[in-house]
């Protein structure tokens, strides 16, 4: 749940979604736009950052398995392209698969790293 509390990390607020699915399940890309940065992270193990044409939002994509095959940083994607499949990469608990999930509303300098967290389900609910 976006915004929700969590225990095990100092009670930090979890400023994304998390969408269960079986490993290995294909992930795609919520909007057209543009791949700014696949990363590796302790926390989030294999993420992708996915800018939106106008450059105002970012998509995180994170706890992924693999990436889809050929994906890299500069690469254009339209929605629903598969970009990924959901893993346990990076602190994700091992036997729970999942999509870890947020939207962030980019600076005008197009920093993803600090850009303020917006509930997904604000975005995309019409």
């Amino acid at each position: 749940m976006f915004a929700e509390r969590r225990s095990g990390d100092g009670g930090h607020s979890h400023e994304a979604v998390v969408i269960l699915a079986p490993r290995n399940t294909p992930v795609r890309a919520v909007q057209d736009g543009v791949v700014a940065k696949l990363f590796f992270s302790k926390a989030g193990g294999n993420t992708i950052y996915q800018f939106d044409p106008a450059q105002q939002f970012c998509y995180y994509y994170a706890h992924l398995e693999r990436y889809a095959d050929g994906l890299h940083d500069g690469q254009h994607v339209s929605r629903g392209d598969v970009i990924g499949y959901v893993g346990t990469s990076g602190n994700a608990p091992p036997g729970t698969p999942h999509l870890h999930f947020a939207v962030y509303a980019l600076t005008p300098e197009h920093r993803w790293w600090q850009g303020h967290p917006i509930d997904p389900y604000l975005v995309f609910h019409h």
